[in-house]
C-alpha cells in the first residue's frame, strides 16, 4: 500500500495497539503528515470493536478544532469500510521518553518549562471541554530544546458529544487516582498525570512503581511518592511542594486552575540556577502582563513569544536612534527607557508599553522620529514585520495592529494636552 486516499504513504514511524502511522504527504498540499491508520481487523473482535471505535471516532471528531502552538494539530479524518485514517500535524523531533532515562536526564529548567508549555495546553483543552485522559512521556511530542505539542487525543474525554465514552481507559502508571477507581474525572485529574510525567523526568524514575494490576493501583492510591528531594537531593526544594500538590490523592488538594500551577513551574524556572537564558514561560508571563494585549488569546500570545526577539540590555543602551532607518516594534518587558528629540525629552516609558510603533506600521518607509535610551537595565521584545508577516496569524495581527493604533492616538492626545499648556 502506497497511497491512502489523498495521502501518499512514505514510511512507518510508529505503532500502537490500534494501528500503524506513518509518514505521509499530502498530495493536494505536498506538506508531510503523520497518518494515523486504524487496524481494520480489530473491529472484527466483538470485545475490542467498542472501545476501538470510540477512541478512534472520538480523535477524529476534534479536526480543526484544536488550535494551540503546544497541541498538535489534527488536519483530515475519514472512516469508512475499508479504511480508516486520521491526518495529523507531523512532528519529527520524538517523544519525550527519551528524557526518562536516569542516564540521560535533561536539565531542570528544560522540564520545568516543558511542564509550563504543558499546562498552557491542557487548560485550553479543558476550555473547550476536554479531558486528554492519557498524558505520558510517549504523548508530548518534542519539537525541539524546549517546544513541546501534546498528541494522541483518543483516549479523551469530551464535553459536547452523544458518543458513549469508555471508562476504562489510559496508561496505568500516570493515572490519577480518580482514573484509577473508575470516579468522575475533571481537568485535575490529567494535572495529576502531567505531575507524574514532570516526576518521572526529572528523577529518571516514576513516582508509583509496581506491578500493573493491584500493586500499582494500591500505590497511586494510598501511597506517597518519595520527595524528589530525596532521589536527586541537588533538584531546587521548591520543586518537591509543587509536584506534592499536583500529585495529591484528592483533586480538591491540588492546583484549583492550571494557571496557578503554571504559575508556580514559572517561579521556579526563574529561580534556577540554570537560567543564564530568558524563559519561554517568562516571555509569556511578560506579554501576557501587558495591557496593550489583553485583548490576546493565550495562543496569540504565545505566537508572539516565538516571533519576537529578546534582549537584556544595560542601562545607557540605546535601542532606537533617530533619523536612523527601522521597522521593529519593540516590546518593553522590564525596566524604563526616554525618549528624545534632537536631546529635549519627550516621555519616559515604563515595562509594559511599547515604542518603535510608527516604524513598524509604515513598515520603515520612513526614518526614526526619535531616539530610545535605556534609564535602567532593560528586557526587550523586538517584533519585526517580516516576523509578524511569517509568524502571527491574522487575527493576532488584526488585534496588534488595533492595540498600536490605541496607543498611537493616547500619545497624541497627551502630547496635544502639553502643547494646550505650554501655549495657555
Amino acid at each position: 500500500m502506497s497511497k491512502l486516499g489523498k495521502y501518499e504513504l512514505k514510511q512507518e514511524i510508529g505503532r500502537g495497539s490500534s494501528g500503524t502511522v506513518y509518514l505521509a504527504t499530502d498530495s493536494f498540499t505536498r506538506e508531510d503528515v503523520a497518518l494515523k491508520v486504524l487496524d481494520q481487523r480489530l473491529l472484527i473482535d466483538p470485545d475490542r470493536r467498542k472501545t476501538v471505535q470510540t477512541q478512534f471516532l472520538n480523535e477524529a471528531s476534534l479536526v480543526g478544532k484544536l488550535s494551540h502552538p503546544h497541541i498538535v494539530s489534527i488536519l483530515d479524518a475519514a472512516v469508512g469500510d475499508d479504511f480508516s485514517y486520521i491526518a495529523m500535524e507531523y512532528i519529527g523531533g520524538g517523544n519525550l521518553r527519551a528524557l526518562t532515562d536516569s542516564r540521560n536526564l535533561a536539565p531542570v529548567e528544560k522540564i520545568v518549562e516543558i511542564g509550563f508549555k504543558c499546562c498552557g495546553a491542557l487548560d485550553y483543552a479543558h476550555r473547550q471541554g476536554i479531558i486528554h485522559r492519557d498524558i505520558k512521556p510517549a504523548n508530548i511530542m518534542l519539537l525541539n530544546d524546549t517546544d513541546i505539542k501534546i498528541t494522541d487525543f483518543g483516549a479523551a474525554l469530551l464535553k459536547d458529544t452523544d458518543r458513549t465514552q469508555i471508562l476504562d481507559i489510559g496508561s496505568p502508571a500516570y493515572m490519577s487516582p480518580e482514573q484509577v477507581r473508575g470516579g468522575t474525572l475533571t481537568y485535575q485529574s490529567d494535572m495529576f498525570s502531567l505531575g507524574t510525567v514532570l516526576y518521572h523526568l526529572l528523577a529518571g524514575e516514576k513516582p508509583f512503581v509496581g506491578q500493573v494490576g493491584l500493586e500499582l493501583q494500591t500505590k497511586i492510591l494510598h501511597e506517597e511518592p518519595a520527595p524528589l528531594s530525596y532521589v536527586r537531593p541537588e533538584l531546587p526544594p521548591e520543586l518537591d511542594i509543587v509536584l506534592m500538590s499536583a500529585l495529591a490523592k484528592s483533586p480538591a488538594d491540588r492546583y484549583p486552575t492550571w494557571a496557578e500551577f503554571a504559575l508556580e513551574l514559572a517561579k521556579i524556572g526563574r529561580l534556577s540556577r540554570f537560567d543564564q537564558s530568558i524563559l519561554d514561560s517568562s516571555k509569556f508571563d511578560a506579554l501576557r502582563a501587558m495591557p496593550m494585549l489583553k485583548a490576546f488569546s493565550e495562543p496569540e500570545i504565545w505566537e508572539l513569544v516565538n516571533c519576537t526577539n529578546w534582549t537584556r540590555l544595560p542601562s545607557r543602551s540605546v535601542i532606537v536612534t533617530e533619523d536612523q532607518p527601522g521597522q521593529s516594534l519593540f516590546f518593553l518587558a522590564q525596566g524604563e527607557v526616554k525618549v528624545t528629540k534632537s536631546g529635549r525629552l519627550l516621555s519616559i516609558l515604563r515595562s509594559g508599553e511599547c515604542f518603535g510603533e510608527m516604524g513598524y506600521i509604515k513598515a520603515g518607509e520612513t526614518p526614526r522620529h526619535a531616539t530610545v535610551e535605556a534609564i535602567t537595565e532593560v528586557l526587550v521584545a523586538e517584533l519585526g514585520a517580516a516576523e509578524t508577516e511569517k509568524g502571527v496569524g491574522n487575527t493576532a495581527q488584526s488585534h496588534l495592529m488595533r492595540a498600536l493604533l490605541n496607543t498611537l492616538v493616547d500619545r497624541l492626545a497627551f502630547a496635544d494636552n502639553r502643547i494646550s499648556r505650554v501655549i495657555s
